[in-house]
C-alpha cells in the first residue's frame, strides 16, 4: 500500500461510518425487542421473537463491536448474513431500489470481513 496511515484511516472510515449507518435500522428493532414486543416478520421460518433477536444482533450489538474495532472480522459476519437475508430473502419480491440499501451495506461487511479493522481498533490489526 502506498501510505500505512492512509490505509489505516481508511479502513477505519470504512469500518465506522456504514456500521454507524446500520445502527439507524438496528436501534428501533432493538427498543422493540426492550420493550416486549416481539412482532417482526419471520422470513427464514424460525419465528418472529428469533428472528427479531438475530435482527437486533446483526444490525445493533455487532455493529457497536465493528465500530470500536473488537473482533471485528467476526463481527462482521451477523450483518452480511442479516444483509443476505433482507436481500435476497425479506425484499425479494420488491423492486431493486428497495434491496439496493440492503446489498450495500452487505458490500461494506464483507469487505471489513476481508480487510479487517486496521490499526486504529481494539484489535489493532
Amino acid at each position: 500500500m502506498k501510505n500505512n496511515l492512509q490505509t489505516h484511516i481508511g479502513l477505519a472510515f470504512l469500518r465506522i461510518v456504514p456500521s454507524i449507518m446500520m445502527l439507524t435500522h438496528g436501534l428501533p428493532k432493538f427498543q422493540k425487542l426492550i420493550s416486549g414486543d416481539f412482532e417482526f416478520g419471520d422470513p427464514i421460518g424460525i419465528g418472529a421473537t428469533p428472528s427479531l433477536f438475530l435482527a437486533v444482533i446483526g444490525e445493533f450489538i455487532c455493529p457497536i463491536l465493528v465500530i470500536i474495532g473488537f473482533k471485528t472480522r467476526w463481527m462482521a459476519v451477523p450483518p452480511a448474513i442479516t444483509m443476505v437475508v433482507a436481500g435476497f430473502i425479506a425484499h425479494s419480491a420488491d423492486p431493486f431500489a428497495t434491496k439496493e440499501k440492503a446489498f450495500l451495506y452487505l458490500a461494506f461487511f464483507i469487505v471489513i470481513i476481508l480487510l479487517g479493522p486496521g490499526k486504529f481498533s481494539i484489535d489493532k490489526k
